[in-house]
């Protein structure tokens, strides 16, 4: 992120980009350069009687704070991205669990308090995997699919060089059953997140240790140490994710599966014993190439910054 001051950098048409998470919310102005100022994190607010308008106070407050600090800045849209299931051609926010809202009309309502600010909408996860492609890991693909492990599982497909969106539904990767997945959240049984997710995998050590690790990296640690408990976990999860790669690979025929978020950082300790699964179990079909993301954690504001030029015309 560049740190000089407005009144020495020539910006051009800028754009907004926000980036709404479960914790918090991330913010940066990027320049007609591409360049990214002033990357801001602020605690994402919570109004159980009114979630979406509580974050719509929060990002109008930041936007205007940008067009305050960067005068010489002509920003001309808002790129703006949520979790959950969302409709981004009707600008709707079509529910999210973690966060509350329902059916909110995330982009009309950025646009009435900014101005009528063009704004441009999106999935997370989705949004992110489209930067993965355009800029990160995926360039030069045209089959791949990024795949986000964190706290749970999402994904963003790609098939012929174009994002599926089926409405909003497609990409729910980590709630795709497997053999030993267990009840989950979402109501299913057996989905891949309550197995291979670095959420699972704290929770599922956790229950059969008595320990109270705070992440998956932890696990990692006593498994590399020789932990019985940790060893099992750590490669059920490995496993979970290997067999939902196998139906990525025998349904899409994908190029490529890009990992990204926190359990991505485990490095050849994820990445080594895929491959060997991967090279076991499939026979006739393409063997996806298994990447790491290269955008890491700002992947989902670069697409924001990304949609938002796309809606100006530029290139994406």
């Amino acid at each position: 992120m560049s740190h000089l001051p407005p009144s020495r950098h020539s910006f051009g048409e800028s754009v907004l980009a926000f980036d709404v998470g479960g914790t918090d919310i991330k913010a940066a102005l990027q320049d007609n350069d591409g360049v990214f100022h002033s990357l801001q994190r602020v605690p994402t607010p919570r109004d159980a009687a009114s979630p979406g308008e509580a974050i719509i106070r929060e990002v109008s407050g930041l936007a205007r704070r940008y067009v305050r600090e960067f005068p010489q800045a002509s920003v001309r849209a808002l790129g703006f991205v949520v979790p959950g299931l969302v409709d981004e051609q009707a600008g709707i926010g079509i529910v999210a669990a973690n966060l509350g809202w329902r059916n909110f009309p995330f982009a009309r309502r950025l646009r009435e308090e900014n101005g009528m600010l063009p704004v441009a909408f999106g999935h997370d996860v989705g949004l992110a995997g489209e930067a993965e492609m355009h800029l990160g890991a995926g360039r030069g693909l045209r089959d791949a699919v990024v795949l986000i492990i964190g706290t749970g599982i999402a994904g963003a497909v790609f098939c012929d060089g174009r994002r599926v969106r089926a409405g909003g539904f497609a990409g729910e990767i980590g709630h795709s059953p497997v053999p030993s997945g267990t009840q989950c959240a979402c109501g299913a049984y057996g989905c891949l997140e309550t197995v291979g997710s670095a959420g699972a995998i704290v929770r599922r050590y956790n229950e059969r240790t008595g320990n109270r690790a705070t992440g998956a990296e932890a696990v990692l640690r006593a498994a590399r140490a020789g932990e019985p408990a940790a060893r099992e976990v750590w490669d059920q999860a490995v496993a979970a994710l290997a067999e939902g790669i196998c139906q990525l690979a025998a349904v899409l025929g994908t190029e490529a599966v890009i990992l990204g978020g926190g359990l991505s950082q485990a490095g050849d300790e994820l990445t080594g014993p895929l491959v060997r699964a991967l090279d076991s179990r499939l026979s006739f079909h393409r063997r996806p190439d298994i990447r790491v993301s290269t955008l890491g954690q700002d992947a989902g504001l670069m697409g924001a910054a990304l949609h938002a030029r796309g809606m100006l015309g530029e290139p994406a």
